[in-house]
């Protein structure tokens, strides 16, 4: 490895480490100091001057508390002797899909290997305390993938998480496991089979530096992690308030296809699926449409878009008006959020005026409220 890359790594590993430094200040930082080495480098002097101004300052003491950079590259190299890996946002091998997400991690410690480019990924997850019947559609779904070529995108978890990634690997696919935890820990100690096998033959992921416990609070982001690494996501069980939601909700901001597998309504266990799809979700019913329609999907996102509109003829638009017409197009089958959708105007409007549009065009029957804050097209 070349010596810069080196350098550039240990100085993100340094202020991935920073476990105190709350997630947004962390942000903020970042916006004053794109590079890390650069903020590594900051005097106290102009720290102190940005306690008032930004209200940063406090933090000084704590990144400066940290090993000194010699030490820093020690630790790097001592990782890469154990076989954990390292990349950061901006390497040429960062997974291209996930560093397009809102918020993508600054790195990725990783055992095994990361996912391929270029490959169409999906993300299955659900309830730990998972029934019988959704035991059978995980196994039935990861095997049939698993088959297909097709990597599958979980954290690990006891039940359906692990269920489907385990029939992919017996099936001769390859998955992909993120924790909530460093990539040396396996959690829980009960998927450990599971794990030795994802090094094997596909990856162990995190954003956590090794040795980080898998505390209840790394849990929520690295479900965007998840998310953001796949084409779309299939919710096989799931109660109404669970891990599960959360990642749907950052799959959604994210632009990625939700897919929730319906279940009777006497089953709790059920009660967040059906509601997805009442809310908007595409439904799943078998590997075999699922992946004839996420193929679909992955085909049109690789093509230009006179070649994907040719020989279609064009859509007739709505009789609205020009503002209408305007927030209209920006719509499509896809629940969007509001500051998605006007990030896809071409005249910048605020927020309100947004959300008074919307409203409108869902009271002409045009468009549809799918969730607190989403919509797409009827």
């Amino acid at each position: 490895m070349e010596k810069e890359t080196l350098r550039k790594h240990s100085y993100v590993q340094w202020l991935m480490g920073c476990q105190k430094i709350p997630g947004k200040v962390r942000k903020r930082i970042l916006e004053l100091y794109p590079e890390p080495e650069e903020l590594f480098q900051v005097p106290r002097e102009r720290w102190e001057e940005l306690l008032t101004e930004y209200q940063l300052g406090v933090i000084w003491k704590r990144l400066r508390e940290t090993e000194c950079h010699e030490k820093m590259q020690e630790e790097y190299e001592r990782l890469r002797r154990k076989g954990i890996l390292f990349v950061a946002l901006g390497d040429d091998d960062y997974p291209a899909r996930l560093a397009e997400i809102p918020d993508p991690p600054l790195g990725l410690y990783y055992r095994g290997r990361l996912p391929e480019e270029e490959t169409m990924c999906v993300a299955v997850i659900g309830s730990r305390d998972c029934s019988e019947y959704g035991s059978r559609v995980a196994r039935e779904l990861g095997s049939y993938l698993g088959e297909a070529g097709i990597p599958v995108i979980s954290g690990m978890a006891r039940g359906i998480d692990g269920i489907s990634q385990q029939a992919a690997l017996e099936a001769g696919g390859e998955s992909y496991g993120v924790l909530g935890c460093g990539v040396d820990v396996c959690y829980p100690a009960s998927n450990q089979r599971l794990y030795d096998t994802l090094m094997e033959r596909g990856g162990i992921l995190s954003a956590y530096p090794p040795g980080t416990p898998p505390l209840k609070t790394n849990f929520p982001p690295r479900n965007r992690i998840v998310s953001g690494l796949a084409l779309a996501i299939v919710v096989v069980e799931a109660a109404v308030k669970s891990g599960t939601s959360i990642t749907v909700s950052m799959a959604l901001d994210q632009g990625r296809e939700v897919y929730a597998c319906p279940g009777r309504i006497t089953d709790r266990l059920s009660d967040g699926c059906n509601r997805m799809i009442k809310q908007g979700a595409a439904i799943y019913l078998d590997p075999e449409s699922f992946v004839e329609e996420l193929a679909e999907t992955y085909f049109l996102q690789r093509i230009s878009p006179d070649v994907k509109n040719r020989g279609k003829k064009p859509k007739a638009e709505p009789k609205l008006s020009e503002e209408l017409l305007e927030v209209w197009r920006a719509l499509d089958l896809t629940p969007r959020s509001v500051e998605e959708i006007r990030g896809r105007l071409p005249s910048g409007i605020d927020a309100k005026s947004c959300s008074i549009r919307l409203m409108e065009l869902v009271l002409n029957g045009k468009a549809k409220q799918v969730s607190a804050g989403y919509f797409c097209r009827t």
